[in-house]
């Protein structure tokens, strides 16, 4: 057009792009930033999946470790019981060594009687 000719460039400046290459830079930089957009889509759900994987992992040590003290104190009230009977045999087994000398005792009287 006549119009597009009586303009004058300034030193420096670059001429604009012809309409075709404009569009065509246009669509290619649309290409890129669709890529671009789709990679940080699929890094942002590839980490919201890291998260709902730390999630499940964290409660599962959490239950581990809630069943880790239950069975501390199921232990340790076993252990008190082991050792309350350990207590009331100990007696027992002096009695049942009186009780194995008397019998002696007895057997020998027994005898010279």
């Amino acid at each position: 057009s006549a119009w597009g000719a009586a303009v004058t460039m300034m030193p420096g400046e670059t001429p604009p792009p012809a309409a075709g290459t404009a569009a065509a830079a246009a669509c290619a930089n649309c290409d890129v930033l669709q890529q671009n957009i789709n990679e940080y889509v699929a890094a942002l759900i590839s980490l919201k999946q890291k998260m709902i994987d730390g999630d499940r992992l964290l409660t599962e040590y959490q239950q581990k470790c809630t069943d880790i003290l239950y069975f501390s104190i199921k232990i340790l009230a076993l252990r008190c019981q082991v050792e309350q009977m350990l207590q009331k045999i100990l007696p027992l087994e002096k009695c049942e060594e009186e009780l194995g000398s008397l019998k002696a005792e007895l057997e020998e009287k027994k005898v010279c009687l």
